[in-house]
């Protein structure tokens, strides 16, 4: 009986450490996407992004009264350069074509009134700062909307 019982212990302890690999393996694979499924779901998502952002540009098109191409005029006729991105957007309640402005090393972003066409403000920036602003829109962005 004793010789019974060990040798059961033994095939116990067997099977358990022949499997130990092989659960381990297992459980890696199910827990880590592959890279090709990981990637697509990243460009998914960037797809769906850039949708809702341009879903989110033509309703607040429709809004403004000044063309774009005006705006940026205006713009650059404040602080000459290379304009490297443009956005429409609410920023403290006000409609307002946003850009940077590449002048030298730094940006300067002017910001026109899509109501009227003047300009709003003008900020000069560093790239440390640009970069510091960018990272906070993307977490005000990423935040649910607020109930009001």
């Amino acid at each position: 009986m004793k010789s019974r019982l060990t040798s059961i212990a033994f095939i116990i302890v067997a099977l358990s450490v022949l499997s130990t690999p092989a659960l381990l393996q297992a459980q890696s694979t199910q827990a880590s996407k592959p890279p090709a499924q990981d990637k697509m779901h990243q460009e998914k998502s960037k797809t769906e992004k850039d949708a809702q952002k341009a879903k989110e540009q033509a309703a607040l098109a429709k809004e403004a009264k000044i063309a774009l191409e005006q705006a940026r005029a205006t713009a650059l006729k404040r602080a000459p350069g290379k304009v490297e991105s443009s956005e429409l957007e609410r920023e403290h309640g006000k409609l307002v074509y946003s850009f940077d402005i590449r002048t030298g090393k730094d940006i300067t972003e002017v910001q026109v009134s899509a109501i009227d066409g003047k300009i709003v403000s003008v900020e000069h920036e560093t790239p440390e700062k640009e970069a510091s602003e960018k990272k906070k829109e993307e977490i005000e962005k990423a935040r649910p909307p607020q109930k009001k």
